[in-house]
Formats: C-alpha cells, sequence, structure tokens
C-alpha cells in the first residue's frame, strides 16, 4: 500500500496503482471475491488484497484485545 496526498486525495491505494484500499473492502461486502475483485482491477494482485486482508485482521484483533 502507499499514500500520496497528491494522489487519489491521498487515500490508500494498492502499491503502484491508483485502486483505493477501500474498494477491496467494499467490494467484499457487495459478495465479490477476491479473486473477481482482482480481476476487476488490474494492477493489483492476489498478494496484494491477501496482505491488506491480514493486516486488517491483525489490525482488528489487536483492537478487541
Amino acid at each position: 500500500m502507499e499514500q500520496d496526498p497528491r494522489r487519489v486525495s491521498g487515500a490508500w491505494v494498492f502499491l503502484g496503482t491508483r485502486v483505493p484500499v477501500a474498494a477491496l473492502f467494499e467490494n467484499l461486502e457487495d459478495g465479490i471475491s477476491v479473486t473477481d475483485f482482482v480481476e476487476l482491477f488490474p494492477g493489483v494482485t492476489q498478494e496484494q488484497a491477501r496482505l491488506v486482508l491480514e493486516h486488517a485482521a491483525r489490525s482488528t484483533a489487536a483492537a478487541v484485545a
């Protein structure tokens, strides 16, 4: 992930893309699989999506503990 205040209004995006990380979560909420998400957003890899989801899981677990 990367963040640049001059790109995509400073939103966190997948490295090397203009795809906001939030788009992954929005699409998952809408029932789209990670595989389909990666196909819909060229430049985002399965590995990138997996790492974002793992980070979110760790962050959530830490917040609950």
